[in-house]
């Protein structure tokens, strides 16, 4: 796939979701989609991961029907496919919300107080490790390292990492990405959509 494959194809996917009026694409759409991908990548050597890294992306995580499609699609067995996912943390096979909240474990993190702010965050969501709240809002993840041990305990939420969180600051920190997931009352095409 050139880089201009690339680009042409994630232009695609944006312009036909960035309107928050546009339905959701159908099984059917996405299906089509990943067969485009399929067909790309079909005989090259080490597609299986790539493949699965834009499934994942067109999907928000790898159902069982994507799994079995790119597993037919590029001749693998699905027990094959569905180790690679399970293997692999940045894989979900089911859905995650629009905010990803890890919580570090690691040594320095779990001795600082790391279970502490786990727990206050599963109070808080509702929710237990590997959890989606209902509203799809947060999903809970462990992880071990973020590799700021010396700003222990450390959370990421998305690609931004918190250092030295307190249980007490949990709401602070949640409310800030509160904005960014309320739900949109009365949205239409006519407003102008912020650009990521």
């Amino acid at each position: 796939m050139t880089h201009a494959n690339s680009e042409q194809r994630e232009e695609t996917m944006s312009q036909t979701t960035c309107c928050a009026c546009a339905p959701a694409p159908s099984e059917e759409e996405l299906g089509a989609r990943l067969d485009e991908v399929l067909a790309e990548y079909r005989g090259k050597p080490g597609a299986l991961i790539p493949v699965l890294q834009i499934a994942q992306g067109l999907y928000g995580y790898l159902p069982e029907t994507a799994l079995r499609r790119v597993a037919a699609g590029l001749g693998q067995s699905y027990a094959q496919v569905a180790g690679v996912v399970t293997f692999y943390s940045y894989f979900s096979t089911v859905p995650r919300g629009k905010h990803l909240v890890r919580v570090c474990l690691g040594t320095a993190c779990y001795v600082r107080g790391g279970k502490a702010v786990l727990d206050a965050f599963k109070q808080r969501l509702g929710i237990d490790v590997g959890g989606t709240t209902p509203d799809r809002r947060f999903s809970l993840e462990v992880a071990r390292c973020f590799g700021a041990c010396g700003l222990a305990p450390a959370i990421m939420i998305d690609d931004t990492v918190h250092h030295r969180v307190k249980p007490a600051a949990i709401g602070r920190i949640l409310a800030r990405y509160a904005d960014t997931t309320a739900p949109k009352e009365e949205t239409t095409c006519d407003s102008p959509t912020p650009q990521l």
